[in-house]
């Protein structure tokens, strides 16, 4: 008599067949391009901020600088948090766990 070898989840976690291996590849696609697209979308805010910026302290010289540098320094901000966020669902699409978690 043989025995039945039941796996959970967690050991099942490589397999690509079937439902499971379905699921992958439809989240796999699903999450490259939500995140290709938020990666888009950061990058045009960040780069439009900066050319904001770099136009305020052009227009207004040395006075506007540091209006300029604050606008632009957020686009930045604003471009680094969306890749941060369209990465993680790129993981999460690979079914990464907690790849970059830091406790």
């Amino acid at each position: 008599m043989s025995e039945t070898k039941h796996t959970t989840a967690m050991e099942d976690k490589d397999n690509t067949s079937g439902v499971t291996g379905t699921a992958r590849i439809v989240t796999s696609t699903l999450g490259n391009t939500v995140g290709g697209l938020a990666n888009t979308v950061g990058g045009v805010v960040g780069a439009a901020s900066r050319g904001l910026g770099e136009t305020v302290t052009g227009a207004t010289g040395g006075l506007g600088k540091p209006l300029g540098d604050g606008v632009s320094n957020i686009g930045t901000g604003v471009e680094g948090g969306v890749a941060s966020v369209a990465q993680g669902v790129k993981d999460a699409g690979e079914w990464k766990t907690n790849p970059k978690r830091v406790d």
